[in-house]
């Protein structure tokens, strides 16, 4: 081959890379030509603001006397950043996030940036929204996730976002902290915040949603209704038996439940597998509409006796389970931001070995887009996006010859099977499967 043939390869090369980039280094809420059609973002503008709350005489976990069996008590100060509909000029400046992840030990945590659409403190458009509450994963940052939480606010929702402030996930000895701590912080701030928005007007208390990702999805759900085991080896693992308090039975059982919730999103949750937070019995308490996201290569939380367990035993509620063929577990975050990109520990946060990222974020947002509107505001006309004509997203087809131009959206009828909103030769690779709710006895 000589060199002048070698150059369109170069220069194809060279493309894909450059893509690569603009990609990572652009808003992560706003997706590509390729994402499905409820995906993209909607017609309000973005503020962000951020509140600070401060629980008290709340039990230091990490601080356990074992010599007289007590806790020190301490006031838990808790961040959280609001998006939410605003009114805010294009020429206004918008929000770069910074936060930073552990990195490999013993080397430091490794900070990067984010570029946001939001406008920091822009005045709010109209009043009276669904309020999102959402959970990170362990050692994870809001920063992280603003896929999700800029995407949603553009589209009428009041999205809160908790800084955890976990203790690094490189030390196993404190994953006592977010073990307990994260049913307990989501309940705190749902509750809280709720009467502040309400206060506000901003929100309506009638419609909140709850999403968590890996530990954030343990926490979501148990607030959700699902009780925890006091027997289960998650409650072993918390000293002083102080998560039993708040198990079956404990004498603390309410302060980590939140009353009147429409809707769950647990993506690739953390709880089952070895943890057995729940015991057999303790998810089917949950009776709220549930969407369970996870990629069944999950190499962090197992996907059989996680995320497909949790569906099945979740017999209490209207459920569903979207699952990407062959992804793994860092289906939650965005894309890997330039400053993760140089050490494969810190890109692989972000990142999946097989499935583009942004790939996986325009799926998650359509869906979680669809059932937040069908179970918040009452939108009918999800349905059609949530109940597929088969669970298999590669088995559905166009017509021969097809009258809709390349790129259009599946109408999911008029001869095409292919999941609605999404593209001719774009919906491959996923499983969705739902079940209705069970009751059952006392």
């Amino acid at each position: 081959m000589t060199c002048k043939s070698k150059l369109p390869a170069l220069f194809l090369t060279l493309a894909v890379l450059g893509a690569g980039l603009a990609r990572a280094a652009g808003p992560p809420s706003q997706f590509g030509i390729d994402a499905p059609e409820l995906a993209r973002l909607g017609t309000f503008a973005v503020g962000i603001r951020t509140v600070a709350l401060v629980q008290r005489n709340q039990e230091d976990v990490l601080a356990f006397n074992a010599a007289n069996g007590s806790f020190p008590k301490i006031n838990r100060a808790l961040t959280v950043d609001l998006w939410y509909p605003a009114l805010a000029p294009s020429s206004a400046q918008r929000e770069v996030y910074t936060a930073s992840l552990p990195s490999e030990p013993p080397a430091a945590p490794t900070s990067f940036t984010v570029q946001g659409i939001a406008v920091r403190d822009a005045p709010p458009a109209g009043k009276a929204y669904p309020l999102v509450i959402v959970s990170h994963g362990y050692s994870n940052s809001p920063a992280a996730m603003t896929w999700l939480t800029e995407n949603l606010a553009s589209k009428g929702y009041v999205v809160a976002a908790i800084h955890h402030d976990d203790p690094p996930i490189t030390d196993s000895a404190k994953f006592a902290q977010p073990l307990l701590r994260r049913p307990l912080d989501i309940a705190f701030v749902a509750n809280n915040l709720k009467s502040v928005l309400v206060r506000e007007h901003l929100v309506d208390p009638a419609r909140i949603a709850l999403i968590g990702y890996s530990m954030g999805g343990y926490g979501v759900l148990t607030v959700a209704g699902a009780t925890l085991d006091p027997t289960s080896p998650a409650s072993k693992i918390v000293p002083g038996a102080l998560l039993v308090r708040y198990a079956r039975g404990g004498s603390k059982r309410d302060a980590v439940n939140v009353k009147g919730l429409r809707a769950v999103i647990a993506m690739a949750p953390a709880g089952g597998g070895s943890l057995l937070a729940w015991g057999s019995d303790g998810l089917r308490n949950i009776d709220t509409p549930l969407l369970i996201i996870a990629g069944d290569a999950d190499r962090t939380l197992d996907y059989t006796t996680g995320a497909r367990a949790i569906f099945d035993n979740s017999t209490g509620a209207n459920r569903y389970l979207l699952t990407f063929k062959g992804c793994g577990h860092s289906i939650g975050l965005n894309p890997a931001p330039e400053g993760m990109r140089s050490h494969l520990w810190d890109q692989d946060w972000f990142e999946d070995p097989v499935w583009r990222k942004d790939r996986v974020n325009s799926i998650s947002a359509h869906f979680i887009s669809a059932f937040l509107d069908r179970y918040l505001k009452d939108d009918m006309s999800r349905d059609a996006y949530l109940n597929v004509p088969a669970p298999e997203s590669g088995n559905g087809s166009w017509p021969s010859p097809n009258p809709y131009p390349y790129d259009a959206y599946s109408p999911g009828t008029n001869g095409v099977s292919v999941w609605k909103g999404f593209q001719r030769n774009h919906a491959a690779g996923l499983e969705l499967i739902q079940a209705k709710a069970t009751p059952h006895a006392n």
